[in-house]
């Protein structure tokens, strides 16, 4: 590969900053950027970004790199925050960290890094791309347990021709031993969890911040009460905790929501026929090569990430809207979720369930 001015997403982890000291060490021209996308109750509790900024600096001062801050904020808010809150008001789970991906780290930070002049940008995601045939091509991982090459699916030909994923091909347990052989200060950071740039935070207190409760009841699909709900926008479909109903028998679930009369539908057991689906609807679709995928194939889908994937037939595929199949039913089904579409290692596209 020759030399490139390459601008590398770092948040203080380990993963980017792994993925900067690679490149710096193949003998690009890296520069670190350090992205602030939130600013509402921005305490140090939840949103440690002081730290993550001080471990950027710190791991880009043992690399020999610059490193930018820059915050979009109001990006995050307009295209991320605002449709998080209204899939969550119209009772579906929506996946931030997809369109982070999309609108944000390949979007307004791909735009400001091409601005900075250059070439392309690199993020510490496991992912691998590869150039077939004209075509740019998102494969999964090299390690199958930490790929994320699903919360990547709605990126198009222009993004991944200037996406790097330098950590593609080697495991988790070497990015660490890598980190610490290097000297790098944060080689044993914990990995970050929570909402995508908002952190770690109690949920139900957090989206009552703007979405106001409104509590109804929990019944079974006979109709009978069995417990009350704090408002349908804090549960998700097959969710055991939380639901405070006692008694025999085995666990429940949340099997439903009746939107109309703000009714949560609860299950008893993990195998309740409710809980399960042979087939799905999607819209708002992405396909990675600009082709649809060929009607009757049989492909491999995830309707959640980690999730091994599941053999299917799309039986109706247009711009808008797919309809897929099941060859096994797939448990708890989620409005609001991604369902991303694989042949073999390529990483095809996907919609929203609907």
């Amino acid at each position: 590969m020759s030399k490139k001015r390459i601008v590398v997403g770092m948040s203080g982890g380990v993963d980017s900053a792994v993925a900067a000291l690679l490149l710096k060490q193949q003998g690009h021209d890296v520069v670190g950027l350090f992205m602030k996308n939130w600013e509402d109750d921005d305490t140090d509790e939840y949103c440690p970004v002081k730290q993550d900024f001080m471990d950027v600096l710190a791991v880009s001062e043992k690399i020999g790199i610059d490193v930018e801050a820059v915050n979009f904020a109001k990006e995050y808010k307009d295209r991320v925050f605002s449709y998080f809150l209204s899939e969550y008001q119209a009772g579906r789970t929506p996946n931030p960290d997809v369109l982070c991906n999309s609108e944000i780290k390949f979007k307004a930070f791909l735009e400001h890094a091409l601005s900075l002049g250059a070439d392309c940008i690199a993020t510490g995601h496991y992912a691998r791309v590869q150039e077939k045939e004209g075509l740019f091509q998102l494969l999964k991982a090299e390690d199958g347990t930490k790929d994320q090459s699903y919360f990547l699916y709605r990126l198009n030909q222009a993004q991944l021709s200037k996406s790097l994923f330098p950590l593609g091909n080697i495991y988790k347990r070497d990015v660490r031993v890598i980190a610490e052989q290097a000297g790098l200060p944060n080689f044993a950071k914990k990995d970050s969890t929570g909402i995508c740039f908002i952190g770690e935070r109690p949920f139900r207190e957090f989206l009552s911040q703007y979405l106001p409760k409104e509590p109804g009841e929990m019944q079974t699909p006979e109709g009978k009460v069995v417990g009350k709900h704090e408002g349908l926008m804090y549960y998700t479909i097959g969710q055991r905790q939380g639901l405070g109903i006692g008694g025999q028998g085995e666990p429940w679930f949340v099997g439903g929501k009746d939107m109309d009369r703000n009714i949560l539908i609860v299950v008893q057991g993990h195998d309740h026929p409710m809980l399960y689906k042979s087939s799905l609807k999607a819209q708002d679709l992405n396909w990675i090569s600009g082709k649809l995928p060929h009607p009757k194939w049989v492909y491999g889908a995830k309707t959640r990430y980690r999730q091994a994937d599941a053999p299917c037939c799309i039986s109706q595929v247009d711009s808008a809207i797919c309809d897929m199949a099941f060859a096994q039913p797939q448990w708890a089904v989620t409005p609001g979720q991604s369902v991303v579409i694989y042949e073999s290692e390529v990483c095809l596209g996907g919609g929203i369930i609907l």
